[in-house]
């Protein structure tokens, strides 16, 4: 089941992320309400109030911005987001109502675009301006998202109009108001509408802060970006900063431009203050249909984004998808569901449900990224970082706000999120991605462990590397004791199994105990025990089956080849039963004067794809190899060189093209590529230089090529062999 889309035209950041946000921003509350708020808040009050609104949205979007440089995003925005995390029961649990509050915005858009048009023609029917203005979005947005963000390009030039007409009535002397008698801050006389008997700065911070959501506007469109990862955050960003801007300087024109009894009696201030009225009411009507759009358009993505995912009944059906890539079924649904509400005539009673959504949607987002950053996952690196502070605030910030905007509504919608969840956690939803919960779950230990068996995907977020050493002797393991803990720390974990002659009374097993005591220091977890057997590799095997059926279980066999080794019976035995177990193998190979150098690079081999340059989840047998050589990369402070040798001159840019989406989509900072041609043992002779080079290890490998292979690149060597369980694009 695929949950991307494959055809249809691709939006860059300025088309597809920041038009839609900037003018959702923008909207009809800046036109209509700003200044009442203003009058009741003062200047200073309104600062504050923009201040408060938009610190809540901008750290939600820098967590959304680090999430979306983390995950393969697909459609759906946040739903999409919280999906990939936290599981399609939470994502579905906020979806499902999010798209419901979404096309109940439209709903109030339309009549928002209707008082304006009244406010022209008078006697025009409402029923009628409402059904016009609702064909004319369900056109625009059925046809193609291309189609809408051309509108919506047109809206843009028309606000532009209206905020230029406002700059040069300031330049022609509009604000007459001294700075040092204009109303510092406010005496929150009220409104008309409760023939001012007065509010206070929360009442004004609810009736604004509307204006400063819709930063998922953009989000909404990720399964329609060229590069969700790049579009969304820059996008995004810009917008709040830019209409940040906006606002404030609107505030300090106002609170010189109109006394504080024109400001809270008149909604319509800014059309008579402004240079030419008819621009602002432009303006107004602008507002009102691009936030109209882009709602109607960002909630069939959502529903569609769900139906991709079977998280709805009649999944095929709202899935379905026109010839251009267009989710027109989700279209039509969507479509269905504003008409019926249209019919409602009022929707002052659900409204805050809309806004209440929003800032649910926006804590569920910094919750995420609160278990990302506290579980310390491998698979949790984000190419645009963010402070831990920073989704605390976002978090505490959004909930704050819920219950100061309405307690009662905001429990209703807290009640409304769990009641979704439990319906969905019964259907018992096939995951097609992988989520972190199981790295939550672990952390809960054995009350988390049946959570993580009944999951039926690999789990393959949650990997780290835990391994199992085998130890005869104490010398060989002492030397590579900086290795193991590299390739480990932080979060993963070292069992030391000792091999010692049935009978025999030597000091291993206080010696093995030691050893897992300094590891533990080093902050490493570590275990040990010891199997009395004159087999090596029957000891290691058995040790790998009998923990097979273990919750906290080796995934990694690490064997150190020493010269007193035999080969053929004692180490190749050991890979063969580790495929046989799906276990991953690691093999070292140290250069005898060498060793590991000053451990600044690392070379990692990539085997010849042949004409198979598909970018898919299974790289084969390279999974495990980039994941060791990111783990050392990090602990080292080295650098990873990816080499390919080729076969076929003809190949060379594919190579390259393969090489750099590996990069990019396995969130490999700051790494070397180099694709030779040629005889893969002629090129080794002329590697280039690294303290480790790292290569894939077929189920035939012998003693002899593993010994020809350490002579010819002059440096210590890691033959490493995937379980099938990691992924290095998770």
């Amino acid at each position: 089941m695929s949950i991307e889309k494959t055809s249809g035209k691709k939006f860059g950041t300025f088309a597809g992320v920041f038009t839609p946000t900037i003018l959702t921003i923008l909207g009809v509350i800046m036109y209509l309400r700003m200044g009442w708020v203003v009058g009741n808040a003062g200047l200073l009050g309104t600062w504050l109030i923009v201040i408060i609104s938009f610190m809540i949205t901008l750290t939600t979007a820098l967590s959304m911005s680090a999430i979306t440089t983390n995950i393969r995003i697909g459609a759906g925005g946040a739903y999409a987001i919280i999906s990939q995390s936290l599981g399609l029961e939470v994502g579905g649990s906020l979806g499902i109502p999010r798209f419901v509050s979404q096309g109940l915005a439209v709903t109030m858009y339309i009549f928002g675009f209707r008082e304006g048009w009244l406010f022209i023609f008078p006697s025009h029917d409402p029923f009628l301006i409402d059904i016009l203005v609702f064909s004319v979005l369900i056109t625009i947005a059925y046809i193609s998202a291309d189609l809408a963000i051309k509108t919506q390009f047109l809206i843009m030039g028309i606000i532009i109009l209206s905020l230029i007409s406002i700059v040069i009535a300031a330049y022609n002397g509009s604000m007459t108001i001294p700075t040092e008698e204009a109303v510092k801050w406010g005496n929150f006389e009220g409104s008309p509408e409760n023939n001012f008997s007065g509010s206070d700065f929360w009442i004004v911070f609810a009736v604004f802060f509307p204006a400063s959501t819709g930063i998922m506007a953009g989000a909404n469109m990720s399964g329609e970006l060229k590069n969700p990862k790049r579009n969304i955050p820059l996008g995004t960003l810009w917008a709040i900063g830019i209409s940040f801007i906006i606002y404030m300087v609107l505030a300090f024109w106002l609170a010189r431009s109109a006394s504080e009894v024109e400001l809270i009696s008149n909604y319509n201030i800014i059309i008579e203050k402004a240079y030419y009225g008819p621009l602002i009411i432009a303006g107004i009507l602008g507002a009102t249909f691009s936030s109209a759009l882009a709602s109607l358009v960002g909630s069939s993505r959502i529903l569609f984004a769900m139906g991709q995912h079977r998280v709805l009944p009649y999944s095929n059906f709202i899935e379905g998808e026109s010839a251009n890539g267009q989710p027109r079924n989700a279209m039509i649904v969507t479509g269905i569901m504003i008409f019926v509400t249209m019919l409602l005539r009022d929707l002052n009673a659900v409204a805050p449900l809309v806004t209440l959504f929003f800032l649910i949607t926006y804590a569920m987002i910094n919750i995420v990224v609160i278990i990302e950053q506290n579980l310390g996952l491998i698979s949790y690196r984000p190419v645009f970082k963010v402070k831990k502070w920073i989704p605390w605030v976002g978090l505490s910030s959004s909930v704050f706000a819920m219950f100061i905007i309405n307690p009662t509504i905001s429990l209703l919608t807290i009640s409304i999120v769990f009641i979704v969840y439990w319906f969905l956690s019964r259907q018992h939803i096939e995951t097609p991605f992988e989520d972190v919960r199981s790295g939550l779950f672990v952390s809960f230990a054995e009350w988390a462990a049946k959570h993580t068996w009944g999951m039926k995907s690999m789990q393959q977020r949650a990997w780290k590397p835990n391994l199992m050493v085998p130890i005869r002797d104490l010398t060989g393991a002492k030397g590579n004791f900086q290795f193991l803990k590299n390739i480990a720390k932080p979060k993963g974990s070292i069992k030391l199994l000792g091999i010692e002659p049935l009978g025999s009374e030597t000091v291993l097993s206080e010696q093995l105990a030691s050893m897992s005591e300094a590891f533990r220091l080093k902050g490493v977890f570590s275990s040990w025990t010891v199997i009395n057997t004159d087999n090596f590799s029957l000891g290691v095997n058995y040790s790998n089956q009998a923990l097979r059926g273990a919750f906290f279980r080796p995934n990694i066999v690490f064997l150190n080849l020493q010269d007193h080794d035999d080969y053929e019976t004692e180490i190749r035995p050991v890979i063969r039963e580790c495929i046989r177990l799906e276990i991953g193998v690691l093999l070292y190979a140290s250069h005898p004067t060498a060793l590991l150098g000053e451990r600044n690079m690392i070379n990692v081999w990539v085997s010849d794809r042949k004409h198979n340059w598909t970018l898919g989840w299974d790289f084969g047998n390279l999974d495990l190899s980039t994941l060791i050589a990111y783990k050392l990369k990090k602990n080292w402070k080295a650098n990873i060189r990816l080499i390919m040798v080729l076969s076929d001159e003809g190949e060379r840019e594919k190579a390259i093209e393969f090489l750099n989406s590996l990069i990019n989509l396995a969130r490999l900072p700051d790494t070397l590529i180099e694709v030779k041609v040629g005889s893969f043992k002629q090129v080794i002779l002329e590697a280039p230089s690294a303290d480790l080079n790292i290569f894939g290890m077929d189920d035939k490998l012998d003693f002899e090529f593993v010994q020809e292979i350490r002579t010819k690149v002059k440096g210590s060597c890691l033959f490493v062999k995937d379980s099938g369980h990691e992924s290095i694009l998770a």
